[in-house]
Formats: C-alpha cells, structure tokens, sequence
C-alpha cells in the first residue's frame, strides 16, 4: 500500500481540488439536484435561538437529518414545535460550507395530523394533471393593463388593502370591484365558485383575481377543492390566483 509520498500524480496535480472547492461541488450537485418537498418525521433536539431561528433534527426510525428554521419562516409558523412531535415539514437541502453538512432548509410546518390533507393534495393534484387541468396551453393571458378588475376575497380581510397598495404603487387607474366571499371554512369554496360565475354573467371584467392571506394547509384548504380548483380553469376570464404567501402553494394556483 502506497503512503501520501509515494503516489504519483502524474502530472495532474492542476486537477486536486481544494476542500472549498470540493464543498461547493457538493453544495451546487445536491441544492440543484434535490427539489424541495415535503417530509415527514419527528422533532428531536430542538434549540430555538435568540436570533429567531430554530435548529433541531427531523428523524425516524433509521435515520436522522439535521434542519433549520430561519428567523423569517419561523415567525409566520402556526405550529409550535416540541421535542417528540410528529410533523410534516416543506423545505429544501442546504449545504453548511464551513462544516461541510448538508441539512434541511424548512419553510412550512404542519401537524402530522395535517398529513391527510397533504396526502390528499397529492391525490388531487395528480389526478387533475393527467386530465390536463394545468397544462400551459390551457392559461389565458393576462392583459397587461386592465381596465376593471375582480377581486374574489374576504371584503373585511387585509388582502384587500395590500392588493390596492400594489395597484397604487404601480401606477394603476382601472376599477377594482371587490366580490365578496368566505376564504376559508366550510362553505368557502363554494361562495368563491358562485363569485366567479357570477363575474362571467356581468361580463365587465378583463381579469379576476382570487385569494387570501397566508396561513396553514387547513386555512387554505378551500383553495384545493376540487369543484374551485375546476372553476377557476373554465372560467372564461383571464384568473390570477392569489393566495398566502411566496412559500404557499394550492391547486388553484
């Protein structure tokens, strides 16, 4: 067996790599090749910081992944860990250069609890992808400047006040007519359905807007039902789905 003195390089001592550089080529290969998603285990060796962010480790029973919860997430989380509690996390593989450990970047927190609501998420989504609900041909344009706008929303919640602060920011001068209706609970996604044929029979808008502000998977459920999901892509109207925040997703979107 060959000591460190006695290899050759033979010449390719250009091709040896320093440590940081071989840690950036881990880095690139799993935060590009890894896409974020949601994964399923239990809080252990949870440590919340002075600064706001959250570490602790997502295991089960034959493996164990070290995570983070920045400042930012952790304050919109409506979860509150503890060691021992079964979650569902969303986020994504980060690589900490200076220790040369990969760990899971988390962006949103549920109850296990929630996971039938996730599951069923993937269900319907799945489903409506091989009908060709959300294929790119199907979109509609959107006109660059509108001159009424629909907004399906909750007239007493404050995405209505955030919506007309980027509109005025932006230089808009068209109508913004507000159509009422629940946007979470039992019954909202129908209001939200009714909304929208409604908005095709008046027939004076040139693009709709639906959504709400942040919070949990239940809170936004009423954006993944099945019969809304389906409306918003027949509606004859151009629809812009918005809904939560950068890190929420539905199927409505």
């Amino acid at each position: 067996m060959k000591t460190g003195r006695e290899i050759d390089l033979g010449g390719k001592s250009d091709q040896v790599v320093s440590v940081s550089e071989f840690t950036r080529k881990v880095k690139a290969l799993l935060e590009s090749g890894i896409r974020p998603g949601w994964v399923r285990g239990e809080v252990s060796n949870l440590r919340a910081q002075a600064s706001g962010h959250v570490y602790f480790s997502l295991k089960d029973a034959d493996a164990s992944v070290s995570a983070v919860l920045f400042r930012g997430d952790a304050a919109r989380q409506t979860v509150k860990l503890r060691d021992g509690q079964q979650v569902v996390v969303y986020g994504e593989v980060g690589v900490y250069e200076a220790r040369g450990q990969y760990q899971l970047i988390v962006r949103a927190v549920i109850e296990d609890g929630v996971g039938r609501l996730q599951q069923e998420f993937e269900r319907l989504k799945r489903q409506l992808a091989d009908e060709g609900l959300f294929a790119a041909e199907k979109k509609r344009l959107i006109p660059m400047m509108p001159a009424t706008v629909g907004f399906i929303t909750s007239p007493t919640g404050a995405a209505v006040q955030d919506f007309m602060r980027i509109l005025t920011r932006r230089g808009w001068r068209g109508r913004l007519v507000v159509l009422p209706a629940k946007v979470q609970g039992e019954g909202a996604a129908a209001e939200m359905v009714a909304m929208l044929e409604l908005a095709q029979e008046l027939g004076i808008f040139d693009l709709l807007v639906i959504g709400r502000g942040g919070g949990s998977l239940e809170d936004l459920w009423a954006f993944n039902e099945e019969p809304l999901v389906r409306a918003v892509a027949a509606c004859t109207v151009p629809v812009i789905s918005a809904v939560g925040h950068e890190i929420d997703f539905t199927l409505c979107d």
